[in-house]
């Protein structure tokens, strides 16, 4: 593990007692390591199953080490990349974006085939595994805005079915408190450093990797079979 790498995760072991005791952890993982069960959330009423091309999604849930760990396990999705969006291209670093010094969130960029997956699909299980959309700046031990829920949309369609979406939820009662994913128009993508580039693929004894990437692969692996793929 890099110097950045190992200070990343020894602030994250530092942090995860505090967050214990003050009843502060994420919905989908405890101090000892075990995660909750997460729920299917349901498929949005609103898709757009009828393009021919393949597609770009840009969001935003949490340490993109996971949430490109998920993607890449998607059937129909042809690449992930992580990155950073909302910020300036000279602040495009990860020492910059982890110790909170810029606007970007830590994104992937997920190009897919929209006839073996939905845009709409890919958000379904971006509610119901990836992360839990009801925190603000912050996802289990992860703290601050790179770490927000975010949904950059490239075109009219994709912005019509995250907000119809979020709505449909909202309605429906689904989370215990409000979702405070951002819906945002994508303006521009910088792809992240070599080292953090399949890191769940390449790390998998990382003790990050075990304790906060692993477990929701099985999750996706549960929760929807049909669209589990072996990476």
């Amino acid at each position: 593990m890099s110097n950045t790498l190992g200070a990343r995760w020894k602030s994250t072991l530092a942090l995860i007692p505090a967050l214990a005791l003050l009843g502060q952890l994420s919905a989908c993982s405890s101090p000892t390591g075990v995660f909750e069960e997460s729920r299917k959330v349901p498929a949005p009423f609103s898709d757009d199953p009828s393009r021919d091309e393949l597609q770009t999604a840009i969001l935003a849930g949490g340490c993109f080490w996971s949430v490109e760990a998920v993607f890449e396990h998607v059937n129909g999705v042809q690449e992930v990349v992580t990155g950073y969006s909302g910020g300036t291209a000279e602040t495009a670093q990860y020492d910059l974006v982890v110790n909170h010094r810029t606007d970007h969130a830590e994104v992937v960029r997920i190009t897919f085939d929209p006839s073996e997956v939905t845009y709409g699909q890919l958000l379904q299980v971006f509610f119901s595994v990836v992360h839990d959309p009801t925190q603000i700046d912050r996802q289990g031990p992860d703290v601050g805005r790179a770490y927000r829920s975010h949904i950059f949309y490239l075109d009219g369609v994709q912005r019509d079915v995250a907000l119809s979406y979020i709505d449909q939820l909202e309605a429906a009662g689904t989370f215990d408190d409000p979702i405070a994913t951002l819906v945002d128009p994508y303006f521009a993508f910088h792809p992240a450093e070599e080292e953090h580039q399949d890191f769940v693929r390449n790390n998998p004894d990382d003790d990050y990797v075990v304790l906060h990437s692993l477990p929701k692969l099985s999750r996706l692996r549960a929760l929807f079979p049909g669209l589990y793929v072996i990476s």
